[in-house]
């Protein structure tokens, strides 16, 4: 992939595309943490193959499991590490930064921690904290934050603990991920603002139960209470889901041009806020079905704009904030401060860049306030990606519809959706009566799946 410029394709008419998308990061992440911590090898199905998810073997590979890699599949051995000290590259993916300490401390091993830049400005002293109470030795040099050394032991005590979650749900994951395999098992209660992405908890509660794990989640109307007990966990033969999060944008596709996508496998009971991101793309005017093609999302070509509050989807908050400069009235995007503190600050970066275009976006401290105004890309100026994926995807979609944007630094999309130029370019450019049956339009659909699979 170019690491250059890409210059993001305008829609010529309404796009209509049936799309096969790689495997959920989330999922494949959760599932390889579960698989490490198993009592016997693992088959993982259709993971993600991505920087993130490719780092997460990496690291587990490092701390003693052998993992077998194949077209379609993941198998995982655990196993002691075969050195006294090693060390972890997290890039700047928080799924590995924050699942894998805790896997650290369970290994007779030093761990050592560290990746890029951006990564080390990311919240991770909070769950460094938990761990300490729950018996851990860990060495971050007061910190808080990247590098960090943790000293494994073996074995981690556990017990209770109470942390403020609020800056991300993933320090909450990272502790229940590994409980059963605590001493004590763990009780984690949030004190603070609410956590952001519940259904990313939701997600690892319902994954450890599948690997056999006794988990409650205690709280209403939203959980602020988890109890892990301690217990043995067999992940077995484990199919991922496809990643919903990277549906958004071409589900956006088809609100923007006033087309059809469908997304292939889309999961009948999902694990992902399958749910969540209906509910916001219909508020702004599409319709949606799911039958045995997947789930199709229609558009009229008249975007609705929306109030909504996006703390269980901050993923989808970029794509959204270009659907909605594009929108026929106001919008207002909430409930994703935290994402400031991502792999950039999104919320000045997408204002920034919409404004750039010409357009209206106020930020708020937890989200963004959008006024539709004609937008144009002014030659030279080139659409900054922040080295954040979202932004890119973002990108795209506006794209769609004001033409000559130019995306600098497209490689960093390959964070977790190496494919995503190709396919996009394909799905907007290519004429659906050629189209063959179980992919989009052209190849590179084909070649995504593949190599997602």
């Amino acid at each position: 992939m170019d690491s250059g410029h890409w210059q993001t394709p305008s829609a010529q008419g309404p796009v209509q595309a049936r799309l096969r998308l790689p495997g959920s990061k989330s999922i494949t992440n959760r599932a390889l943490v579960l698989a490490a911590l198993s009592d016997s090898p693992s088959v993982i199905r259709g993971p993600l193959k991505a920087r993130d998810t490719t780092l997460a073997v990496a690291a587990l590979r490092a701390m003693g499991c052998a993992i077998d890699e194949f077209p379609t599949h993941l198998v995982v051995l655990p196993g002691p590490p075969a050195a006294d000290e090693v060390t972890v590259d997290v890039g700047n993916a928080g799924t590995v930064m924050r699942f894998l300490p805790a896997v650290a401390a369970l290994t007779p091993a030093a761990v050592s921690f560290d990746g890029d830049p951006r990564a080390r400005e990311r919240p991770v002293g909070v769950l460094l904290q938990a761990l300490r109470a729950l018996g851990a030795s860990i060495d971050d040099g007061g910190r808080g934050a990247l590098p960090f050394t943790i000293a494994g032991t073996g074995n981690v005590r556990g017990g209770g603990v109470t942390l403020d979650a609020s800056g991300s749900s993933q320090l909450v994951s990272g502790l229940l991920l590994a409980a059963p395999r605590f001493d004590e098992g763990v009780e984690v209660r949030h004190e603070g603002p609410p956590v952001p992405s519940i259904p990313h908890i939701e997600m690892s509660v319902a994954m450890l139960r599948q690997a056999g794990a006794d988990v409650e989640s205690l709280g209403s109307p939203r959980p602020d209470r988890w109890r892990v007990r301690r217990g043995q966990l067999e992940l077995g033969d484990f199919t991922v889901e496809p990643d919903l999060s990277n549906a958004g944008p071409f589900l956006a596709a088809a609100l923007v041009t006033g087309g059809t996508v469908t997304i292939a496998d889309w999961p009948a009971n999902s694990l992902q806020a399958a749910d969540a991101i209906l509910d916001v793309l219909t508020q702004a005017g599409a319709s949606a079905s799911l039958g045995d093609d997947g789930l199709t999302l229609t558009g009229t070509g008249v975007i609705n704009g929306i109030e909504a509050d996006c703390r269980d989807i901050p993923e989808l908050c970029l794509p959204l904030a270009a659907v909605a400069a594009l929108a026929s009235g106001p919008s207002l995007l909430t409930g994703v401060g935290h994402t400031r503190a991502q792999e950039t600050d999104r919320l000045a970066a997408i204002a920034k860049e919409i404004n750039a275009l010409g357009g209206d976006v106020r930020e708020r401290p937890d989200g963004l306030e959008i006024r539709p105004r004609p937008l144009r890309a002014e030659a030279g100026r080139p659409w900054d990606s922040y080295d954040d994926h979202r932004m890119v995807m973002a990108a795209a979609v506006l794209g769609l519809a004001v033409p000559g944007i130019e995306v600098l630094n497209v490689a960093t999309v390959g964070k977790t959706f190496p494919g995503f130029p190709a396919l996009w370019t394909e799905m907007v450019s290519a004429q659906p009566a050629g189209a063959p049956e179980g992919t989009s339009p052209g190849s590179p659909a084909a070649t995504s799946a593949d190599a997602a699979s």
